[in-house]
């Protein structure tokens, strides 16, 4: 019993760490949406209607931005031209962060999932005030380990687990359960070929468990996705 108990914290613990790290200390108290309108930072708003490219794989990487509204999708192309959806992002995300570690030009392609308010930040204007004002580079720093942590996880839960689970795992961090008190509940439209991609199964997998999560009353799926709480057993049954 204690062996199954630990299994169950180990399985909640990896859905849950890379959220609540970034939530923990300044970093959930600090917001970056209010410093970046105040502290003067060269930036523009862009606005892109769902569906829309923001950049595209192998352009010149020269910004980074901040999800005010909306969701965006990051994916890759290899040489073949076979497409996977690597990562999805939501409000008071970064993304285009590779530019400032030397990254000459974009290795995906993002595309707004849902209408979509983007702050677009010069590189070197962005380490000027990372530079110059703790604060902000204290919430940056955080986001980019949390960032990380959630990139290891993502690779532990596709060799470790079944495309069931890892479909589970995948519909709540897309809800971002665990950020808030009270989670996004309704996803953004998301497609099951783009639920495929992620997860790493067929199209046919992930709609025979979307029926199957209904059935139990995990989510609610007429068009658009609810997620109950539920569905957390998914993941942490063993």
């Amino acid at each position: 019993m204690g062996e199954e108990c630990l299994r169950l914290r180990c399985w909640f613990s990896l859905l849950m760490k890379p959220m609540k790290h970034r939530n923990n200390g300044r970093a959930g108290l600090f917001n970056a949406q209010d410093f970046l309108d105040t502290s003067g930072v060269s930036r523009k708003v862009m606005d892109y209607r769902r569906g829309e490219s923001i950049y595209s794989q192998g352009e010149a990487a020269s910004t980074v931005m901040y999800i005010q509204k909306g969701g965006v999708r990051l994916s890759v192309v290899n040489g073949s031209g076979k497409e996977a959806v690597v990562a999805m992002f939501g409000p008071t995300d970064f993304f285009g962060e590779g530019c400032m570690a030397g990254q000459a030009i974009r290795m995906g392609t993002t595309t707004a999932v849902t209408p979509t308010k983007l702050l677009v930040i010069q590189k070197e204007e962005l380490l000027r005030v990372l530079h110059a004002e703790h604060e902000l580079s204290d919430h940056f720093i955080s986001y980019m380990l949390a960032h990380n942590i959630r990139v290891e996880e993502d690779l532990i839960d596709q060799l470790f687990n079944s495309s069931e689970k890892r479909l589970a795992r995948t519909l709540l961090l897309l809800a971002r359960y665990g950020e808030q008190d009270q989670p996004e509940r309704v996803l953004p439209k998301v497609s099951q070929e783009t639920l495929a991609s992620m997860v790493g199964t067929t199209r046919s997998r992930v709609n025979f468990f979307m029926n199957k999560f209904r059935k139990l009353g995990f989510i609610e799926y007429n068009g658009k996705i609810k997620i109950n709480k539920s569905l957390l057993t998914v993941v942490l049954h063993e």
